[in-house]
């Protein structure tokens, strides 16, 4: 067993630049969500295992959004691990504010820049690292390997791991790896659970010189946006176990999720998102739509942040509300095998133990989550994600690439 993790720690660092080359060109590949065509770099993700003569099938629910499986069995029967990692990214905007060309994926100081170079194409990069890494062993592996490589998680991904999650029971795993950006001092064994509200306000408009005609939609709609301050007061009921893995790493999460998020980790947090009213400016505004963004905490069901949201727009008769999309906060077992050694292998390859927290943002392991697979993430610290000069500590992204590789291979071995 030392042999074979040895082996793959010559190939990470004998591969080092070709690793470079594939992510910058990965990069340089636009393959931003909204609007979600993401062929361009998805013909980069097909190269690679292409020319590599991996096993994968290209699963396309959306023709602009391919999704890649691979998966291979080792030589004796045995366990089921699942890597998960995503193509699409953020949108860049006009780039204005940028230093760095958002498409470049230049390497300056240490650094790779670029959108999405950090959520998460550095990360779907190790993942298919990783998985040829662990092809090459596959006269010595016991169980199963499925890589899987999504088009549609920005959006909450209907069209990527939503869709194979539902319609490809065989991705499913004993376990699944993800490598989004978490930070590498910390593991995340569960997320909140993101809750899209929609917000509509319709009234009869009429021209701006005569405000007695109708009452102006962009107004009741702000009325109603400090209205939903109230659904951060839910009082959450947080699990003793989830009390218990959380309780003196607050100096952690501040330090990987940035000062504060400590404090809102276990709180129902309110983002609007959008506020798109008015046609002209003489116009009194007719329809106002607003878009929320809630994190739900473990402790907390999504219907009781329903339920109060749809009592506070009851009090605006020209609103209504639409749920977009829901998920319920889920989460694994702290103490879980795979996290164990997720964490032993950053003590042997940096000096340290990352504590099991929870994330703030999103991630597809939720949806395995969802069906009882246990879910990991661990990946680089996401540095300006959804900002300008987004980045990647190159070393970050190798150690990542280190730890999934081999943690996936002590849990295959473990048994047998």
């Amino acid at each position: 067993m030392e042999d074979l993790r040895k082996r793959v720690l010559s190939w990470i660092d004998e591969d080092r630049e070709v690793f470079l080359e594939f992510l910058g060109n990965f990069v340089r590949a636009k393959s931003p969500n909204p609007p979600g065509d993401t062929r361009e770099a998805a013909a980069v993700v097909e190269a690679f295992l292409t020319e590599r003569q991996l096993p994968f099938r290209t699963i396309s629910p959306n023709e602009v959004m391919p999704n890649f499986v691979g998966t291979f069995d080792g030589a004796a029967p045995g366990r089921h691990v699942v890597f998960n990692g995503h193509i699409d990214v953020f949108p860049v905007g006009d780039g204005g504010t940028w230093t760095q060309d958002p498409w470049g994926g230049k390497i300056v100081d240490g650094r790779m820049y670029g959108r999405g170079v950090n959520d998460m194409k550095s990360g779907t990069a190790s993942i298919l690292f990783s998985y040829m890494y662990l092809y090459r062993l596959r006269d010595q592996l016991r169980g199963r390997v499925t890589m899987t490589a999504v088009s549609d998680e920005e959006t909450f991904g209907p069209d990527g791991a939503r869709y194979l999650i539902e319609h490809h029971p065989e991705i499913h795993g004993d376990i699944c790896l993800s490598t989004e950006p978490t930070g590498i001092h910390s593991v995340r064994f569960a997320e909140k659970g993101p809750l899209w509200l929609k917000f509509t306000v319709r009234t009869p408009g009429a021209h701006g010189a005569y405000p007695h005609k109708s009452q102006n939609a962009n107004e009741i709609a702000a009325r109603l946006i400090l209205a939903l301050d109230e659904v951060r007061h839910i009082e959450v009921d947080t699990p003793k176990h989830i009390a218990e893995a959380l309780a003196g790493v607050e100096d952690v999460i501040d330090k990987v999720a940035s000062p504060g998020a400590s404090k809102i980790l276990q709180k129902v947090s309110l983002n609007i998102g959008t506020v798109n009213g008015g046609v002209k400016q003489n116009m009194l505004p007719g329809v106002c739509e607003v878009t929320a963004d809630i994190r739900v905490p473990v402790g907390v069901s999504p219907d009781t942040v329903i339920e109060l949201a749809r009592s506070i727009v009851a009090r605006f008769p020209e609103a209504d509300m639409e749920v977009v999309g829901r998920q319920e906060p889920l989460w694994s077992d702290p103490n879980h095998e795979m996290c164990k050694l997720i964490q032993r292998n950053v003590k042997e390859l940096a000096g340290f133990t990352p504590p099991a927290i929870v994330s703030l943002p999103g991630t597809d392991a939720r949806l395995w989550r969802g069906k009882g697979v246990p879910a990991f993430v661990y990946g680089v610290t996401p540095f300006n994600v959804a900002m300008a000069d987004e980045y990647v500590d190159i070393e970050e992204v190798f150690h990542v690439l280190k730890t999934h590789t081999l943690s996936a291979l002590d849990y295959l071995m473990a048994n047998g």
